[in-house]
């Protein structure tokens, strides 16, 4: 990657990185086109390749500046000192909504990374990905979990939450009506429900 992306005015390099991550999220790495991502920004694929070189020097940057991105809102949106699982699963989830107002495709972007099957680019982020999941893993570990009835595990409840949010956001683009305030609010009358499923009185 070319360092001097970070030179051009922000609005651009959001504009790039937008249309990378809506691309690459729709179609994962493999099907994704660089002729529609340059189509998507309004650049020419000169310009584009001229930053990032090819299609996979791309998708590096993108994932790894998803990460980056991603862990900076979680850090400073999520307290070190709560406990209370449903408290820091809706700052996770705020901390999300942030993310997504500037970037509506980064959370879909990293949900399809997961499943991403095309071996150059597993390697290329293999670095990055045990980042945010480490990261998951150490916050359900300091969760409270005492509120809960019998028999609710917090790791699978927590991955149960996982699934409505992620199914909740695939439909939404699906229906090309997202909107991360909607969704977000959306979300917290799943997550009320759930939390009155799974606490006692």
């Amino acid at each position: 990657m070319n360092d001097k992306f970070f030179d051009l005015k922000k609005e651009k390099q959001d504009r790039m990185i937008n249309a990378a991550l809506k691309v690459f999220a729709q179609n994962g790495y493999g099907h994704a086109s660089t002729d529609e991502i340059v189509r998507e920004a309004s650049i020419s694929k000169g310009l584009l390749f001229h930053y990032f070189i090819s299609k996979l020097g791309l998708y590096s940057f993108i994932y790894d500046y998803s990460v980056r991105y991603m862990m900076l809102e979680l850090s400073s949106g999520v307290s070190k000192e709560e406990t209370d699982f449903f408290k820091l699963i809706d700052q996770i989830k705020q901390a999300q909504l942030q993310v997504m107002k500037n970037y509506p495709y980064m959370l879909l972007f990293l949900n399809r990374s997961k499943s991403e099957d095309v071996s150059e680019a597993l390697v290329e982020t293999e670095e990055k990905r045990g980042v945010l999941p480490e990261w998951f893993g150490e916050l359900m570990e300091r969760a409270d979990d005492s509120r809960f009835r019998d028999g609710v595990d917090k790791l699978k409840l927590g991955k149960m939450i996982d699934y409505v949010a992620d199914g909740l956001m695939a439909q939404r683009f699906s229906e090309e009506a997202f909107q991360p305030e909607i969704y977000y609010r959306e979300l917290k009358q799943y997550l009320h429900m759930i939390e009155i499923m799974s606490c006692k009185k």
